[in-house]
């Protein structure tokens, strides 16, 4: 888990964000426990109410579901589910406005797959 939250960003999107974040990566798996909320709470110094919060956001998302006495894991199917909304999301926050600017611009579509290969 990193150490550090953002200022920019409720801490409890970035809760859920470092889970998501760790389930594409692989360091826990679908199947896997994840730390409890207290468990987040200690580690960000928040209070647990807080990152309860972040997990059940992706409890509402069937990211991770709850064993009841047992705690939080991260559901199968987890993995593609993140995929297909951070795709969503990069196409709004990125490609959208990309494609606003390059049309305030003129560039073509070529001209801004050279400029996306020159990047490499």
């Amino acid at each position: 888990m990193d150490s550090h939250l953002k200022e920019d960003k409720p801490i409890f999107q970035q809760i859920a964000e470092v889970v998501e974040t760790s389930i594409l990566d692989g360091s826990i798996k679908e199947g896997d426990k994840i730390p409890s909320t207290n468990e987040f709470a200690k580690h960000y110094q928040i209070n647990p109410a807080t990152a309860a919060k972040g997990i059940n956001q992706l409890v509402d998302q069937e990211i991770i579901y709850k064993k009841r006495g047992i705690g939080m894991f991260v559901s199968i199917g987890a993995k593609d589910i993140i995929l297909a909304k951070r795709k969503k999301d990069f196409f709004i926050d990125y490609i959208v406005p990309l494609k606003n600017e390059a049309n305030k611009l003129g560039l073509s579509c070529e001209e801004i797959i050279d400029l996306l290969q020159k990047g490499d």
